[in-house]
């Protein structure tokens, strides 16, 4: 589309030597036959003619939306769940084993032994034995012993027994108290006063600016802004007066005061108390004791004693015995037996257990949220569609068609040359005019910054 519009201006610009050579020479003829030549001379010329359209163009526009949309809210509840639980109880039981034990079985047999033993016999015989003793020989005889003891003697005597006691006394004194009274002073002090009045002072108001329409000779009717007159009031305004008096104050001085008051007063005095109090005394006094003790001697008177002193002598005689020597023989009896093996057995007792279990809830919560959501606005924008429009121009030939030359001035699109150039009939002219120039492509136009235009 582009290069047919570049075609069209490009065939106008061009002179018309250089369209002659477009037409392969057709323009370029010395000489026009007789039939060309016509009373009059027409060609075809083009004009470009511009018109404004507008088109639609459609602008994309972000605009905020409400909407309302509905959120899991997810809330923490607590149950309490029972559940059994199982813990394991260890018991003791008991089964029953059998088990082989070997229990030896004794017999006890007899058998006859001969064998020799040698039997003693024994004799008595006398023989004469004289031995020299010592005989004690006993006597009593009496000694005196004397020793001295100490023997108690009691006796009561009574001892004095002092002891110091405090007894109270009270007796009355003065005694001298300090206080402090508050005494009030009078003392007159000077005292500033305003005894002023309140008086109305005048007060000036101005008064607004208006704007005044004026008449100038030179300028003709202007607007000016103008003073108006104020007006007055009144304000209230304190005047001050300052009076001096006297005024009388009262104030409490602190004042000591001493008071002789009678006091009772106790006090405690020691005091000495004797009492006798009956006393046990022991003494231990010596006495001469003489005692007569008896006692034995003993001597030794030696003796010669003769005596018969049996004595016995033994004698090995052989002898046969027979004797029943018992022989014990073991046996090994197998038998059974059966006893009680302990043993745990570990079961699973259940038992409830109790605890609070968290679980969510969920719930719909309304949430009002903006979007933003696109809109198209259409809008109207005005671009410029320039097209080529052929028109006939038809003019008298002014010097005849004698030689077959027919010069004709060139006003805008003729073909200049030496002979006499029509383009009726010539069906390659037609097909090489421009044609009408279509409505420009949105996408080419280039578009409006502005958004009102």
């Amino acid at each position: 589309m582009r290069t047919t519009l570049l075609l069209a201006m490009i065939a106008l610009a061009v002179p018309a030597s250089a369209e002659a050579g477009w037409y392969m020479g057709a323009g370029s003829y010395s000489c026009c036959p007789v039939t060309a030549c016509q009373p009059t001379s027409c060609y075809t010329t083009c004009k470009v003619e511009r018109q404004t359209c507008y088109k639609t163009v459609y602008d994309t526009v972000m605009e905020p939306e409400q909407y309302t949309v509905n959120r899991t809210v997810y809330d923490t509840v607590y149950e309490d769940v029972t559940s059994t639980c199982y813990r394991n109880v260890t018991e003791t039981q008991y089964r029953t084993e059998e088990y082989t034990v070997a229990r030896p079985v004794y017999e006890t047999a007899t058998r006859t032994e001969t064998y020799t033993v040698m039997k003693p016999v024994t004799e008595t015989l006398y023989r004469d034995c004289s031995r020299t003793v010592m005989r004690p020989v006993y006597e009593d005889h009496v000694r005196e012993c004397t020793r001295t003891v100490m023997r108690p003697v009691t006796e009561t005597i009574e001892r004095e027994c002092r002891r110091t006691v405090f007894k109270q006394v009270c007796e009355t004194i003065n005694q001298e108290r300090c206080y402090t009274i508050m005494k009030p002073v009078t003392t007159c002090k000077t005292v500033r006063r305003d005894c002023g009045r309140w008086a109305w002072k005048p007060v000036c108001v101005p008064g607004p600016v208006l704007p005044r329409l004026t008449c100038d000779p030179c300028t003709g009717w202007n607007v000016c802004m103008t003073q108006t007159p104020g007006f007055t009031t009144y304000r209230p305004e304190w005047c001050p007066n300052i009076v001096e008096q006297q005024v009388p104050c009262t104030t409490y001085v602190p004042e000591v005061v001493r008071q002789n008051c009678p006091v009772t007063v106790t006090r405690m005095v020691p005091e000495v108390q004797v009492t006798k109090v009956p006393v046990t005394v022991c003494k231990m006094v010596p006495e001469t004791i003489v005692e007569k003790i008896p006692y034995r001697t003993c001597k030794m008177v030696p003796e010669t004693i003769v005596n018969r002193v049996p004595y016995q002598v033994c004698k090995m005689v052989e002898e046969q015995c027979t004797r029943e020597v018992p022989v014990r023989t073991c046996k090994m009896v197998y038998e059974k037996k059966t006893c009680e093996v302990p043993f745990c057995v570990t079961k699973q007792v259940p038992y409830e257990v109790t605890r609070r279990v968290a679980r969510c809830v969920t719930r719909e919560e309304p949430v009002t949220c903006t979007r933003m959501v696109a809109k198209c606005v259409p809008r109207q924008v005005a671009y410029e569609v320039c097209r080529v429009v052929p028109s006939t121009v038809c003019t008298p030939c002014e010097s005849g068609c004698v030689t077959g030359n027919c010069s004709v001035p060139y006003s805008g699109g003729a073909i200049e040359g030496d002979s006499t150039y029509s383009t009726e009939g010539d069906s390659d002219f037609e097909a090489q005019k421009p044609t009408e120039v279509p409505e420009a492509d949105p996408a080419d136009t280039v578009p409006n910054p502005d958004p009102q235009a």
